[in-house]
């Protein structure tokens, strides 16, 4: 079991890695050639973020971004499964599901950030403080990634979904978590919570990565795993700037 759930990125299955018959050639993955590809994500994510965001500021009502949201989210859910079942397709649906997440994170930036002046840039620096300070713990050796460090992740990941998937169920017949969703102590401590999972969560994606490095992957993986780290830094980014909302929220 341990074996089968080695990271909660569904993206990042080890079973992706292993070799198959036929598919190698002169080209393997390479972590390098991962991290390149992962910056290319980063711009296409920062190019229609700007777009989203411009808009919002340019006429400051949710109506503006709103349908661009909606567009952005369900076009990467349904683009983000193609990829993760058709992985040899990821060098040209990675950089599609990075623009259609960018249309997300730009409208939904905007909005918190009219209300809370700074709030996305704060964001932004600590989920790439984040990132990089959980790489030198990694690669130096700090954080060590074991199969109980494994499914302690997985468990708390998919507990955090679970919960997130029947909130949005029961919502739709009137029943909300206000304590969970809001700026009191509880809600505080929910976020904080999510933000430390979602952030091990790029432990488990490094160390996939290095795996697949190291088992002489095909070329195309790079764009792979760059896609499921680019999932992961979405959500921890979406995560931080809930959290920071709630805290400031109680100023």
């Amino acid at each position: 079991m341990a074996q089968l759930m080695k990271t909660s990125n569904p993206a990042l299955r080890d079973a992706f890695f292993r070799p198959q018959t036929g598919e190698f050639g002169a080209e393997t993955m390479t972590v390098s050639g991962t991290v390149n590809k992962t910056g290319i994500l980063a711009v296409c994510v920062v190019a229609t973020a700007a777009f989203t965001w411009n808009r919002f500021l340019a006429s400051p009502s949710p109506e503006t971004v709103v349908p661009w949201i909606m567009i952005g989210g369900i076009g990467g859910l349904i683009v983000a499964l193609i990829t993760i079942f058709k992985k040899e397709w990821a060098a040209v649906t990675a950089p599609v599901y990075a623009l259609l997440e960018g249309l997300v994170l730009g409208g939904i930036s905007a909005m918190f950030e009219l209300r809370f002046p700074g709030i996305a840039m704060q964001s932004v620096a600590l989920t790439f403080g984040t990132l990089f300070a959980l790489l030198l713990a990694y690669r130096s050796g700090l954080i060590r990634v074991t199969d109980n460090f494994r499914l302690g992740v997985v468990a708390a990941t998919g507990g955090i979904a679970v919960f997130y998937l029947i909130s949005f169920i029961v919502g739709f017949f009137g029943v909300h978590f206000n304590s969970i969703y809001g700026s009191g102590l509880i809600g505080i401590g929910f976020s904080v919570v999510v933000v430390i999972v979602a952030a091990l969560n790029l432990v488990l994606d490094f160390d996939l990565i290095e795996a697949g490095a190291r088992a002489g992957a095909p070329k195309y993986m790079e764009w792979y795993g760059a896609f499921a780290l680019m999932v992961t830094l979405i959500w921890l980014y979406l995560e931080i700037i809930n959290l920071l909302s709630k805290l400031r929220s109680r100023n």
